[in-house]
């Protein structure tokens, strides 16, 4: 990994999954945007549910970047792509309200719990 920093305790990684507004989201009619927000919904709540994602929520709040993230999640698959891949195929990224980043994240070993992703699995 080019970006890991060289540090003396162990790091874990996780994917970190950044959702911004999508190009196509000021254009669309109030009712496909309500439909596709329900569609996301229960495409990360499945997500979840396979153990793919271990959280992910909403961002609220000002930013100085003139496109601020509105969603952030984290996984731990081992690869950011197929995170990617299954972020891509979310209905509201494919229909263009949302765009998504994935990149990796890293902290200290033992730092983070999802009590949520244990109870379900």
């Amino acid at each position: 990994m080019a970006g890991a920093p060289q540090v003396d305790f162990a790091l874990d990684t996780y994917e970190c999954i950044v959702l911004y507004p999508g190009a196509a989201g000021r254009a669309l009619p109030a009712e496909t945007i309500q439909r596709l927000q329900a569609e996301h919904a229960e495409h990360m709540q499945a997500l979840q549910r396979r153990g793919i994602i271990l959280v992910a929520g909403s961002v609220d709040g000002p930013a100085r970047n003139p496109e601020p993230p509105i969603g952030f999640g984290l996984a731990r698959t081992g690869s950011v792509e197929d995170v990617r891949s299954v972020m891509e195929a979310d209905p509201a990224v494919q229909a263009g309200l949302y765009r998504v980043d994935v990149m990796t994240f890293l902290c200290p070993a033992g730092s983070l719990e999802f009590p949520l992703a244990k109870a379900q699995s």
